[in-house]
């Protein structure tokens, strides 16, 4: 078999390949070497004729293409990206495990990226569509009944939902954890000044105290802080008294000094023979002296 026939048909025998290999028109995987001369190159010119008569010359309105230039990005999207560089280089900081990537090589900030891209095309397609068919005096209002129908379904965008609610739902409970720490400490820095500030007034007052009875101090002046109410005091007892529990309802009728001492309703009881008689009316007697008064008048 000649090199010209294992150029143009297939070898099938092991002495064909070696003749093809020995001749130099057989490359390294079993392909053969083709003509330099491209025989489609002489085509080109009648593809071309066809490929002009196959085109419709149709105005505008008919085909809707357009080639633009994407939209200039807005100031939300532009904080948005921003945002998601951060986001992104605090995430690869914080984990050594996964690849560290440059802002511009990472494949993560690439997608979205590309989608901002895309989006950005649509936006500066449908600005210049607009103006075109406003020049040409056509409705772009769109209908009340249009329905364009969703790239991606139904089930795929629930679960997009639930994934964006999940991430909410926890951003949300981790910040109320912080919230929630955050606030204890403050309770807990308060209740810590406050337990301070009453053992130094309970100091203060006991050396008082000792002065007092050691006669380094004559006046008892020291007291008055403690046995005067304060205006703040006040002003929340108030308060309570009026919009809280409704103020101090325990003991209402219980005898007081000034109510014990106060003699002005007392009446002196009359003596009779039959009873005390108190207010014009006799008291009765006793029921052991009532009945030795039976005894006697059998």
């Amino acid at each position: 078999m000649s090199s010209s026939d294992s150029d143009s048909e297939v070898c099938s025998s092991d002495e064909e390949l070696q003749e093809a290999l020995a001749n130099g028109s057989l490359k390294p995987g079993l392909n053969t070497v083709r003509n330099k001369e491209n025989p489609d190159n002489k085509n080109s010119k009648r593809i071309k004729e066809i490929l002009g008569k196959m085109t419709l010359k149709l105005p505008w309105i008919e085909r809707l293409d357009l080639i633009n230039s994407p939209a200039p990005l807005a100031p939300e999207l532009a904080l948005q990206m921003q945002e998601q560089e951060i986001k992104r280089a605090k995430q690869l900081k914080g984990n050594k495990k996964l690849p560290q990537f440059k802002p511009s090589e990472d494949p993560v900030l690439n997608d979205f990226r590309r989608e901002t891209q895309f989006y950005r095309q649509a936006q500066g397609a449908v600005i210049e569509a607009v103006t075109r068919l406003k020049k040409l005096n056509v409705p772009i209002i769109r209908p009340d009944d249009y329905f364009a129908e969703m790239v991606k379904s139904d089930e795929h965008m629930q679960k997009v939902r639930e994934n964006l609610m999940k991430k909410q739902f926890e951003v949300q409970r981790s910040e109320k954890v912080r919230q929630m720490r955050a606030q204890s400490k403050v309770n807990k820095h308060m209740q810590i000044e406050a337990t301070l500030k009453k053992h130094a007034e309970k100091r203060q007052m006991l050396e008082e105290v000792k002065k007092y009875r050691k006669g380094k101090r004559q006046d008892l002046n020291f007291l008055d802080g403690k046995t005067q109410q304060t205006k703040s005091d006040a002003k929340r007892k108030l308060k309570n008294k009026k919009f809280g529990f409704g103020g101090k309802k325990k003991d209402a009728k219980r005898n007081t000094k000034a109510s014990a001492a106060d003699v002005s309703d007392y009446r002196r009881p009359i003596k009779s023979g039959k009873g005390t008689k108190i207010k014009g009316h006799v008291k009765r007697l006793g029921k052991s002296r009532r009945v030795i008064g039976k005894g006697k008048n059998k």
